[in-house]
């Protein structure tokens, strides 16, 4: 291969090919790097799905009491069982606003990152990689991330593996590849940005919103939703987080599904909505970039 442009393209492609969907189409059988090798399918489970679901519970109720003076209105339309579970709140929230009158209510209202902190013990954002060239990683910016912890969550359209995003997919290095072929597109531009926003006005009933479309923004609702800037691992850089796919119940609150940053291409209800989130490996300590595997083994 000559030197100059062409090399440095030909090395763009060597890493981009794997998440490039008709490359994975035409080479699936002789490359096994576009599949998630998993001997036994409960060994993709690092946590139970139990405890991926409370953490996800904890974080987005957290996140819900803390903006609770934009969410009364809401709940004003939801079942008598759901409003029952805030009513504490709404009567708290009456007093309050009432105090606030005529005043800036903002000012109480912590921010995203800060909620995480309060409930997990530690934050994550997003800043530039310490590895060359790989622009935006994702960094624990405060506390210490317990081993076997959710850390993250990867956002974007659920596409099953009949649904067309040959268009997303090119030039697109924020494709997940499922074990079951499910493919989820977490870019925050172009196509994908325009589907996901589509997607999510499309599912919304009134104001009750059934997913999270601000990681598409700078102002995140949802600070765990930007799990697809974690790199992969290198020679020097072991990984300390692992992928770990989940499927999103169907008695999730309501509620909180104004946070949930996956929505699924298609309106069919056949299947639970897929979402994948980044478990660590290991303590994960403040000041640490999360590197992991783009394929993860689990032997």
């Amino acid at each position: 291969m000559p030197g100059g442009p062409l090399q440095s393209l030909w090395r763009r492609w060597c890493r981009y090919k794997y998440r490039f969907v008709p490359w994975i189409a035409l080479n699936l059988n002789n490359n096994p790097r576009t599949l998630r090798y998993v001997p036994e399918e409960s060994k993709d489970k690092i946590i139970s799905d139990e405890d991926v679901l409370g953490t996800l519970l904890k974080v987005f109720q957290a996140l819900f009491v803390n903006d609770f003076n934009k969410q009364s209105d809401l709940l004003t339309m939801l079942p008598e069982p759901v409003k029952s579970k805030y009513q504490h709140l709404l009567g708290f929230e009456h007093h309050r606003m009432n105090l606030l009158e005529n005043k800036y209510q903002q000012q109480n209202i912590s921010k995203p990152e800060d909620i995480l902190y309060n409930t997990l013990c530690f934050s994550v954002a997003r800043g530039t990689s310490s590895l060359i060239s790989a622009g935006r990683g994702v960094f624990v910016t405060k506390g210490l991330v317990p081993r076997g912890t959710v850390v993250s969550m990867y956002p974007g359209t659920v596409y099953q593996k009949y649904e067309p995003i040959f268009f997303q997919s090119i030039g697109n290095p924020f494709i997940f590849r499922c074990l079951d072929g499910v493919l989820i597109d977490g870019n925050d531009k172009g196509i994908s940005k325009v589907v996901y926003r589509s997607c999510n006005g499309r599912d919304q009933l009134g104001p009750l919103k059934m997913s999270d479309s601000s990681w598409l923004t700078s102002e995140i609702h949802n600070p765990l939703a930007i799990g697809q800037y974690v790199n992969n691992c290198s020679n020097n850089r072991a990984a300390n987080v692992c992928y770990q796919e989940f499927d999103v119940p169907a008695d999730f609150p309501i509620e909180l599904k104004q946070y949930l940053p996956n929505i699924a291409y298609s309106t069919e209800k056949h299947s639970p909505l897929r979402c994948v989130v980044l478990v660590a490996l290991r303590d994960i300590k403040q000041g640490e970039e999360l590197f992991s595997n783009y394929y993860t083994i689990v032997s």
